[in-house]
């Protein structure tokens, strides 16, 4: 059989529904323009756009365009609702700090940037609804079957129920094994039954009962794969693989294509390209502001250390950066002592090398202020990862699975972890495991708006701790 590409299902439909959306922000600036009589200025051109290309970069950033069938009705307002204002604020920004024109404050610019998201949404939803009724007419729908009776395999049924409005009418499974090898997981209720074997499912493919076929099958199953395929072959089916990556703890995971042949990252950081740039960005903006509002408050904590026990005002730590890389932490000196080599004591309760003006900064983690010029100097990140001492690292990357991933992104001043309660002192594998756990999961569904609400949060929850000493 002749080889071929792997291409992308539904990229006509995306670049479609990116020139309407465009559109839609144009004509709606025109109507407003025309209803308002509004004077004409060659400023209007320039944001309008400057709207359309920061809306499709932050809508393409958000996904907004992915296949209408993977998603939520609610994620794609949202990405919409995200991509809008967010060109808006940067358009505001430009005006207030650059240009000084004010034409945000003229009425239909501003009639503009309310109107334009509600009729954006209004016709995402317009085209889900009539989709919606057209499916449940019966109009395009597609008689699906799913070999292997598999865990996955009824992860994809459930999706399939949820998303009822799909077109997708289940016939059931089709598995040669019998019910004793058949694969269980909780919580996952399966509603259709097994309707047949392999010879079956030809059969009901060649008789027309059967549109669609999703293999769910091992990917250690490739001869049977490949077997079946070559059966469906002698068909007017569609056929799908479906491969089974939950088998991995992915991390980030995303597929590329290197001229036509595809590839899955199994483990990946989520700063590369673009996002890396808007990370970078995040930081160096943040902690220029952030280090601008706490220069006096760093110069009356270092007057403090300095006066009430001897040693130096700063202590700089060898930490393990991205990509394992060691990096140097600067912190307030909290302790008698530095240490700084291969074996490191955690601080405990009641730890008699922590002096009284030490514990009160550990306490409120007002120590960790000068690590915004870690940020700033990009050894770190204002929202990460932890960095532990090295000795720390070497310790529990050989306990718990998956910990030097963590290190795929720059460690942070504040995490994902730190607002979840796991601040200070892991004096037990269960307190590291829950940080590790909320270190990937942050890697995982990372975004500026995650960040950002992580920075907010650890206003209220990420400055003190019960296990902070």
């Amino acid at each position: 059989m002749a080889q071929g590409r792997i291409r992308q299902y539904d990229a006509k439909i995306n670049a479609i529904s990116r020139l309407i959306d465009s559109g839609i922000i144009l004509l709606t600036f025109l109507a407003l323009f025309d209803i308002f009589k509004a004077g004409w200025d060659v400023l209007y051109i320039w944001s309008l756009l400057f709207a359309i290309l920061l809306f499709n970069f932050f809508a393409e950033s958000q996904d907004a365009y992915r296949s209408w069938r993977g998603t939520a009705l609610r994620e794609e307002v949202s990405a919409v609702m995200f991509s809008w204002f967010t060109s808006v604020f940067i358009l505001v920004m430009i005006d207030i700090f650059f240009i000084h024109s004010g034409s945000y404050l003229d009425s239909f610019v501003f009639l503009w940037f309310l109107l334009t998201p509600i009729e954006l949404i209004s016709w995402h939803a317009i085209v889900r609804t009539s989709l919606a009724i057209l499916r449940a007419r019966g109009v395009n729908t597609r008689n699906v079957a799913i070999v292997g009776e598999t865990t996955l395999g009824k992860r994809l049924e459930r999706a399939f129920n949820e998303m009822d409005w799909s077109g997708f009418r289940l016939v059931g499974y089709y598995d040669d094994r019998s019910q004793k090898r058949v694969e269980t997981e909780p919580n996952l209720v399966v509603t259709n039954k097994n309707v047949g074997d392999f010879n079956q499912l030809i059969e009901d493919c060649k008789a027309g009962k059967v549109d669609t076929v999703y293999i769910t099958l091992a990917m250690s199953a490739e001869h049977r794969i490949r077997h079946i395929t070559e059966l469906l072959a002698d068909s007017t089916a569609s056929v799908y693989l479906v491969p089974d990556l939950f088998t991995f703890n992915l991390l980030n995971s995303r597929w590329v294509d290197y001229q036509g042949i595809t590839a899955i990252s199994v483990y990946e950081t989520p700063f590369a390209g673009i996002d890396s740039i808007l990370k970078r960005l995040e930081d160096i903006i943040l902690s220029s502001i952030i280090l601008m509002i706490i220069a006096i408050p760093m110069l009356i904590i270092a007057a403090g250390v300095k006066f009430t026990s001897k040693g130096p005002v700063f202590f700089k730590q060898t930490r393990y950066g991205v990509d394992g890389e060691k990096i140097k932490v600067w912190k307030f000196r909290t302790m008698t002592v530095t240490e700084d080599g291969e074996k490191v004591t955690q601080a405990q309760k009641n730890d008699s090398r922590i002096t009284p003006f030490g514990g009160f900064l550990r306490r409120t983690s007002l120590d960790e202020l000068p690590q915004f010029f870690n940020s700033l100097g990009g050894s770190m990140s204002i929202v990460g990862p932890r960095p532990h001492a090295v000795a720390h690292n070497e310790q529990y990357r050989a306990q718990i699975q998956g910990y030097m991933l963590r290190h795929k992104v720059k460690p942070g001043i504040t995490g994902l972890a730190q607002i979840n309660g796991f601040r200070g002192e892991t004096d037990t594998l269960d307190k590291m495991q829950g940080r590790v756990h909320y270190d990937l999961k942050y890697i995982q569904n990372w975004s500026l708006l995650l960040d950002l609400e992580i920075i907010f949060l650890t206003l209220f929850k990420g400055f003190v701790g019960k296990n902070a000493y």
